[in-house]
C-alpha cells in the first residue's frame, strides 16, 4: 500500500483492456442491507453523497460529531494540500470514544473481543475487561516515565493484550508505533532507531503454520547497541523461557500488577500525532507516516459505517495482522468506535487445513468479515467442497482491501462461499490515507466485480494525464486526491521535505497515489495497480495485471504473480509464476498453455519468457505476493533480499529450486533489481 518515492510513468498502463474491466454489470446488494441499510433508498444516498461534496467540511463536522469531544473545536478545519488542520483546538481522546462511550452507553458486559489462538485456545473480553486493563497498561506506562509524545514500540502479534496496549497508548497521549510481528532484526532496528522509543512492548513468541516464532530474541537482536530503549515489556504468549534483560526487561503481568483500573485520559488536541506506522519506499530507509489521532479516529469511523454498517448485534472479524494498516481502521480504532464484538484470530487462515477460515466463521457465527483479495483466491485455490462442510448462514457482508480483486474471483466468493447472497465490497486504500476510500456502501450501492466502488462522501479525486489534466471515463490515467482529509498522513517522522517529495511534487496541490486507475460513466472506480509495476519488452510497457489477469482467466489458473527481469537482448521480459487450482494435476505442456493464453487475450509481444507452476507464491501475512523476491529468484538464481515478512519461508526455498541455477530467460548478465519493498 505504499506510495513509490519518484517520478511515474503513465504510458506503463495505458495497454489495459479498460472496455473489459468495465464491462462486469453491476450487481445489487443482495438483500435489504447488512442490517440496518444506511439509507432508505438509493436516491438517498445519492442526494448525500452530492451535499458532502458540495461542502465536505460540513460532512466531516456531521461525522465528528457522533463522536464524543472534551473541548469543541474552533474551526473544522484551516489549510489546504499538503498543510491542513481538521478540528482546530478540539479536545479527545481516542480510548474515550472506542471503550468509555460504551460503557456508558449500556454494553460493559458485552464481549469487545473474542479470541482465538492458531493452537485452539480461546479468551473473551467485555468492554469492561477491556477498559480496565487499557487503564492498568496506561498507569503502569506512567510509572514508567511514559508521556505525551514519548513513542512506544508495540512489536506484538494478535492478542487482547494488543488493544490494552494501543489504547493505553492513546489515553496518555504516547506516541505508539506497531511494528510487524514477521519483521526481522534489523527491520525492527531500523523502526525504533527511526521513532527513537523509549519503551517496547513484545511477546516471548507467536504462532504460525504450527511453528513457535520468537518474537523475544528477534527483539533483543535488534536491541543490541542500542541504549536510548529504557524498558521491554513481555506477553508471555507461548510460555518459553526467554533472556530478561535486568534492569530492562520486565513480563507483562509483573509491568501492570497493582495497577489501578482507572485513569484519567489525556485531553488530546485533535492535531496532536496519535501513532507512527512504516512502510516501503524505493531507497532503504522505511518512511514513518504520521497520523493525527483525532483526525485518524474520524476518518476509520467513518470508513467502518459506510463500508461495513456495523451494528451493535454483529460478530465481526477483520483478518488482518495488527502490524499492516488495516487492523487499525478496521478493528482496533474503527471497529471498537462503533462498539463491535470484534472476533481476533492469531494464525494463518488456511492452517492446519484450508477449513480454517470457514471453521472461526462458523463457531462465532461470524456475519461481517473483513480481508484481503489474496484470502479469497486462497480460498477459491481450494475449491467449492471446503465451504459447503460448514454453516454459513450467519454471513452477511465480505469487505476487503490491499490489492487489485480479479472478477473471476468476486463470482467465485459470491457462488460459493456467499450462496449467492452474500455481499462483497472491494475497496481501496493506502497506508498514507488512513483509510479504504474508495468503496461501496454496504446494503446501499451495486458492485461491479473487479471494481473497488466509488469514493466515500467527503473524498475527492480525480484521473488525470500526465500533464495532470483530467481525463473521460474508460480513460487510464494517474489517481489523485484533490482535498484534504482528517485522515490523510500529516507528514513522514522526522522528515517533512521527504512526505512533500514523495506525495506532492509530482501533482502540487494534490495529493498523488502512485497508482493508475480508471473509472466508468456510473463513477465506480477500478485501480490497475503501481503505475511503475510495469515491464518493458522490446519499447512495449505491459501492466503486470494485465498479464495476472489473463493467466487467472485459464480455467486451471487459481492464482498469477508476473515479474520482469533484465535481458541482454529485450531490456526486460515477462516471467509468470502460477498456483493451478486444487487437485488440477500440471498437464503436459501446460507452461506453453499459459504462454498463449496471454499472447491470445493481450498480444504476442506479450508471452512470457517462462512460467513457472508452483505450489504456493511467496506472501506476507497480510497476503500481498512478495514479487520483489520472484524477481530475484529468476534473475538470481537465489534470495538475498530479506524474507523476514514471509508467511511460510519454505515457499521460497521450493520456488528457488523450481527455478534453478539457470532461472534467467535469456543470455547475459543479468544484474539484481532495486525494487521497492513488498
Amino acid at each position: 500500500m505504499a506510495v513509490t518515492e519518484g517520478r511515474a510513468d503513465l504510458a506503463a498502463v495505458r495497454g489495459t483492456d479498460a472496455g473489459a474491466l468495465l464491462s462486469h454489470p453491476p450487481v445489487p446488494p443482495a438483500r435489504e442491507g447488512p442490517g440496518r441499510p444506511p439509507f432508505a433508498d438509493f436516491r438517498a444516498y445519492l442526494d448525500y453523497l452530492e451535499r458532502a461534496r458540495r461542502d465536505p467540511d460540513a460532512y466531516w463536522a456531521e461525522i465528528a460529531s457522533e463522536l464524543e469531544w472534551m473541548a469543541p473545536w474552533a474551526r473544522v478545519r484551516t489549510g489546504d494540500l499538503p498543510d491542513f488542520k481538521y478540528f482546530v483546538g478540539g479536545l479527545t481522546n481516542v480510548s474515550v470514544n472506542c471503550i468509555d462511550r460504551h460503557l456508558r452507553q449500556g454494553r460493559k458486559n458485552k464481549a469487545a473481543i473474542v479470541w482465538e489462538g492458531e493452537p485452539g485456545d480461546r479468551r473473551v473480553w467485555t468492554y469492561q475487561m477491556l477498559h480496565d486493563e487499557t487503564c492498568r497498561v496506561a498507569n503502569a506506562l506512567r510509572q514508567a516515565g511514559v508521556g505525551k509524545g514519548d513513542v512506544v514500540a508495540v512489536y506484538l502479534p494478535n492478542l487482547p493484550e494488543t488493544f490494552a496496549v494501543v489504547h493505553a497508548c492513546y489515553r496518555i497521549g504516547a506516541i505508539y508505533n506497531v511494528i510487524f510481528s514477521g519483521f526481522s532484526a534489523d527491520a525492527v532496528r531500523s523502526r525504533l532507531l527511526d521513532s527513537r522509543a523509549r519503551l517496547v512492548i513484545t511477546a516471548d513468541a507467536t504462532y504460525r503454520r504450527g511453528r513457535v516464532i520468537p518474537l523475544k530474541r528477534t527483539l533483543d537482536e535488534a536491541l543490541d547497541g542500542l541504549d536510548f530503549v529504557e524498558r521491554v515489556v513481555v506477553v508471555r504468549r507461548a510460555g518459553i523461557e526467554v533472556p530478561m534483560a535486568a534492569g530492562r526487561d520486565v513480563p507483562y503481568d509483573e509491568f501492570v500488577r497493582g495497577m489501578p483500573a482507572r485513569c484519567e485520559p489525556e485531553p488530546l488536541e485533535a492535531n496532536e500525532p496519535g501513532f507512527i506506522i512504516y512502510t516501503s519506499g524505493t531507497t532503504a530507509r522505511p518512511k514513518g507516516l504520521v497520523h493525527a489521532g483525532a483526525g485518524f479516529l474520524v476518518g476509520a469511523y467513518a470508513n467502518v459505517k459506510w463500508s461495513l454498517n456495523l451494528q451493535d448485534d454483529d460478530v465481526y472479524w477483520c483478518t488482518a495482522d495488527v502490524g499492516w494498516l488495516t487492523f487499525p481502521i478496521f478493528a482496533l480504532v474503527g471497529g471498537l468506535a462503533h462498539g463491535a464484538t470484534h472476533v481476533v484470530y492469531e494464525g494463518a487462515l488456511d492452517y492446519p487445513s484450508p477449513g480454517r477460515f470457514y471453521e472461526v466463521a462458523e463457531r462465532y457465527r461470524v456475519n461481517k468479515i473483513f480481508t484481503a483479495p489474496t484470502a479469497l483466491r486462497m480460498l477459491s485455490r481450494y475449491g467449492p467442497d471446503w465451504p459447503r462442510r460448514y454453516d454459513l448462514s450467519a454471513l452477511e457482508l465480505i469487505a476487503l482491501v490491499g490489492e487489485p480483486l480479479d472478477p473471476e474471483t468476486w463470482y467465485w466468493v459470491r457462488r460459493h462461499v456467499g450462496d449467492g447472497r452474500v455481499e462483497i465490497n472491494n475497496t481501496y486504500g493506502q497506508t498514507e490515507t488512513g483509510t479504504a476510500w474508495i468503496s461501496g456502501v454496504a446494503g446501499v450501492t451495486p458492485a461491479r466485480p473487479g471494481s473497488c466502488g466509488l469514493p466515500l462522501f467527503g473524498y475527492q479525486a480525480e484521473v488525470v494525464d500526465e500533464q495532470g489534466r483530467p481525463v473521460p471515463p474508460g480513460t487510464t490515467g494517474y489517481l489523485l486526491i484533490t482535498a484534504p482529509f482528517p485522515c490523510l498522513a500529516r507528514t513522514i517522522w522526522g522528515d517533512h521535505q521527504r512526505y512533500l517529495d514523495t506525495y506532492f511534487s509530482r501533482f502540487p496541490g494534490r495529493y498523488f497515489t502512485g497508482d493508475a486507475a480508471v473509472y466508468g460513466d456510473d463513477g465506480h472506480f477500478w485501480v490497475l495497480g503501481r503505475v511503475d509495476d510495469v515491464i518493458n519488452v522490446a519499447g512495449h510497457r505491459l501492466s503486470t495485471m494485465e498479464l495476472e489477469s489473463a493467466l487467472i482467466n485459464h480455467p486451471l489458473v487459481a492464482e498469477a504473480a508476473v515479474v520482469g527481469v533484465p535481458d541482454a537482448i529485450k531490456g526486460t521480459v515477462p516471467v509468470a509464476f502460477v498456483v493451478l487450482k486444487s487437485g488440477v494435476e500440471a498437464p503436459a505442456g501446460v507452461e506453453d498453455q499459459l504462454k498463449e493464453e496471454i499472447a491470445r487475450r493481450i498480444s504476442p509481444i506479450a508471452r512470457p519468457a517462462r512460467v513457472y507452476v508452483v505450489d504456493a507464491m511467496p506472501k506476507t501475512r497480510s497476503g500481498k505476493i512478495m514479487r520483489r523476491l520472484l524477481r530475484e529468484a529468476v534473475a538470481e538464481g537465489r534470495i538475498t533480499g530479506d524474507t523476514t515478512a514471509l508467511e511460510d519461508p519454505e515457499v521460497l526455498e521450493r520456488i528457488v529450486r523450481a527455478v534453478g541455477p539457470a532461472g534467467a530467460p535469456a543470455g547475459g548478465q543479468h544484474q539484481g533489481e532495486r525494487q521497492r519493498g513488498a
